[in-house]
């Protein structure tokens, strides 16, 4: 599952592959931003980001795609 977090008052944003299903995934954005805690969210690599919830501007959630392989003639 990819996820990309923008980051206020930023031009970047943060894009993560995690290894978590969208409703576990949302269940986690959502608690972060309404204790005010840190979102802690590690890749598909082992790397872990932490971004504090007051920096959140907002949260997109990209569903895996399958990868397409060869050339097709239709």
């Amino acid at each position: 599952m990819n996820i990309i977090i923008g980051v206020r008052d930023t031009v970047r944003e943060l894009a993560l592959d995690v290894d978590m299903d969208e409703a576990a995934l949302t269940r986690l954005v959502g608690e972060a931003v309404a204790t005010g805690s840190v979102l802690e969210l590690t890749d598909v690599k082992g790397q872990r980001t932490l971004v504090p919830s007051r920096a959140i501007g907002f949260v997109q959630i990209v569903g895996s795609a399958e990868r397409r392989v060869g050339f097709a003639i239709d």
